[in-house]
């Protein structure tokens, strides 16, 4: 999608600091982190939320939150844990049109997020 800031990143139009690339997913460090350890793990096929996925995007999805553990662990996370967070559309607080996955750790968080 050519007005999507994450398609632009993807596409090296706009710079991040890039985590992981493979065929299928990117990874990058959040600009405004919320924890010691916060990077965003999307993919590359363009899907708006996860309210707008279909059934044959589930697959990219399983693998996505896998490779996410993957990450989070490299990062250190494994012993004392992370948060995996989807934003589902404006109520929810999802500002980028384009399914992401964050990835926060590295402190502990509270139990209602907000």
């Amino acid at each position: 999608m050519s007005d999507c800031l994450f398609c632009k990143i993807i596409a090296g139009e706009i710079p991040s600091k890039k985590l992981y690339e493979d065929d299928e997913f990117y990874s990058f460090f959040d600009i405004n982190p919320q924890a010691p350890v916060h990077f965003l793990i999307i993919p590359k096929k363009h899907i708006t939320s996860v309210m707008d996925m279909t059934e044959a995007d589930a697959s990219i999805l399983g693998r996505m939150l896998y490779r996410a553990q993957i990450l989070a662990k490299a990062e250190g996370l494994e012993e004392g844990g992370a948060r995996f967070v989807f934003n589902c559309k404006a109520d929810a607080g999802q500002t980028v049109w384009h399914i992401h996955l964050h990835v926060l750790g590295g402190r502990q968080f509270g139990w209602p997020p907000g």
